[in-house]
């Protein structure tokens, strides 16, 4: 049997041990990602502290007074906007041109929260604003995945995990809310939390995670009612615990720890969806069966049906569903890859299909489908997220870019 990949390096120990997962690679934390400029800082007091509420929203007024209306499927793509600003706009245009309506950027806490009640707002606003101003204030919608704690809320991480009080999460929750009511359409709360490594390198907990979604999701709804909470995706796998947990089994076991209801804890059910080596018509017993595409139900695109008959298995089936990370990746670099690597011709393709199959077999319970990435402009072909991208770093559409621009996109 073929152990899976994950979309990071820091998963290599976790690769070694048969762990698989989808990267944490689009948090504003991640090493190596320098701002192009300084952008002065600027701080104020928030949610935690009574006294000081947090400061109103910028510029325009709260644009939404309801919750976005999902299509089915709906068409997004990961994005990084954080470090280097005065790319954020050529990327932003570009997922634009490509006819999608989600950009999925990373909110690293640790990066907004830089002591409790003390925030820096100086890139978040400029992505809020942006994304709106050039999406024409309603043809582009963001979703901002919160994850990587503040050393202040929980340190001795080797990545991320769950902070010591889950109050301080709702605070910061809170004031991220308040300020972008109406204007940031949808939250994803925390990576791929069936991971050690996403959490604080203990052994997974679902009924932990449950308590995590619960406080996130009355935190943001007092905020925002408008603003929709998706669950965080879980990284394909069928390693066990202490390193991860399989994806299935998480999920069952965290339906359980909700008492079998999404309710009050989450809108839409996330999940992620690598091709790894075949192609997005191959059902999980066709991987399971086949060693070339890795000789497990999980290494295939529709593993989301093996997900969705859990979340129907609980009388869960109104609630929606959204992939949070999709792709297949063309890396001849790194050897935990290489065995799933795809031809650029290839990828193109393949993606093309995955949508193309959710449109005619998943309605109208598959919303946002999030493929990865628009390519970060600091990473080389040293990188494996690199080989994942539908861009190159310095913009060039990739084929997988330029196909699903001419892709024709359900209503």
């Amino acid at each position: 049997m073929r152990t899976s990949s994950c979309l990071t390096l820091a998963l290599a120990l976790a690769l070694l041990l048969a762990a698989t997962g989808c990267g944490a690679a689009d948090v504003p934390s991640e090493p190596g990602q320098p701002a192009a400029e300084p952008i002065p800082t600027v701080v104020g007091r928030g949610a935690g502290d009574a006294a000081a509420p947090p400061a109103a929203t910028p510029t325009e007024p709260p644009l939404r007074t309801s919750p976005v209306q999902l299509a089915s499927p709906d068409y997004g793509v990961q994005a990084f906007l954080w470090w280097r600003r005065e790319l954020a706009e050529r990327d932003i245009l570009a997922v634009k041109d490509m006819g999608f309506r989600w950009i999925k950027q990373g909110f690293g806490w640790r990066d907004i929260e830089l002591e409790k009640g003390v925030f820096d707002w100086s890139r978040t606003d400029h992505i809020v604003d942006t994304v709106l101003r050039y999406g024409d204030y309603g043809d582009l919608e963001l979703i901002a995945r919160v994850d990587h704690q503040p050393d202040w809320a929980r340190a001795g991480c080797s990545l991320q995990g769950p902070p010591t009080d889950l109050a301080d999460l709702a605070d910061f929750l809170t004031a991220v809310a308040t300020r972008y009511r109406g204007r940031v359409a949808a939250y994803q709360i925390w990576n791929e939390p069936n991971l050690a490594r996403e959490w604080c390198d203990r052994a997974p907990s679902p009924s932990e995670y449950a308590a995590m979604l619960q406080v996130s999701y009355q935190a943001i709804k007092a905020a925002d009612p408008t603003a929709l909470v998706i669950s965080a995706g879980l990284a394909p796998t069928g390693t066990q615990p202490p390193v991860a947990m399989p994806d299935d089994g998480f999920l069952d076991g965290l339906y359980r720890a909700m008492g079998g209801s999404s309710s009050g804890h989450f809108d839409v059910l996330g999940v992620h969806a690598p091709g790894f080596a075949a192609p997005p018509e191959t059902t999980p017993e066709e991987a399971a069966a086949n060693e070339a595409y890795g000789g497990e139900r999980y290494f295939t695109f529709r593993r989301v049906e093996d997900l969705r008959a859990i979340q129907e298995s609980f009388g869960d089936g109104a609630t929606p569903m959204a992939v949070l990370e999709m792709g297949w990746t063309s890396d001849p670099v790194h050897p935990e890859y290489a065995w799933h690597a795809v031809s650029e011709a290839t990828k193109a393709d393949y993606l093309v299909r995955a949508y193309r199959y959710a449109a005619e077999n998943w309605r109208p319970w598959m919303t946002i489908m999030s493929a990865i990435y628009i390519c970060n402009p600091d990473w080389s072909q040293q990188d494996e997220q690199y080989w994942w991208c539908i861009t190159d770093p310095d913009g060039t559409p990739r084929p997988a870019f330029t196909a699903l621009k001419a892709m024709p996109k359900s209503p």
